[in-house]
């Protein structure tokens, strides 16, 4: 199983970069989490925050397997413990990447080798949309959409 997506967007790779690895970006396009890591290859990273278990839930977690500021991030990726109680069973590996066409940054991101039977599978395909829009909006506008919620 795999799903890939490709945006194009009218800012430079800093930008957008910044938007996916900073708190100040990551707390704007992931419900107000902050991408907590060293970032060093094999190190463990989280995105924590508001959630079920309070202001300090883990909503994502894995190991860094590459990070190339403006280029690559890659890592192993498992829901918190608060959306399956046998999280840690069951991952799948995501990577962004980036690079310059014109004066745009094609943002591409692959989420692939799903454990088999994954039940996380089908919300994370449906809300990848929702969360690469709002990257794209918000490194375009400096403003982020507003799904009502």
């Amino acid at each position: 199983m795999e799903l890939k997506y490709e945006f194009y967007i009218g800012a430079g790779p800093k930008e957008v970069w910044d938007i996916l690895v900073t708190p100040e970006g990551t707390r704007k396009i992931l419900f107000g989490s902050v991408l907590q890591s060293t970032f060093e290859i094999g190190s463990d990273y989280a995105y924590v925050g508001p959630g079920n278990d309070g202001e300090e839930t883990v909503h994502v977690y894995g190991k860094i397997l590459a990070y190339e500021p403006e280029k690559i991030i890659s890592c192993t990726e498992h829901a918190g413990p608060s959306y399956n109680p046998n999280h840690a069973d069951f991952e799948s590996r995501m990577t962004l990447s980036l690079e310059t066409v014109g004066s745009c940054t094609k943002l591409t991101l692959v989420n692939d080798n799903w454990t088999p039977n994954h039940p996380s599978f089908e919300t994370t395909k449906a809300s990848w949309w929702m969360i690469l829009s709002n990257i794209k909006t918000l490194a375009e506008t400096g403003k982020t959409l507003d799904f009502g919620w």
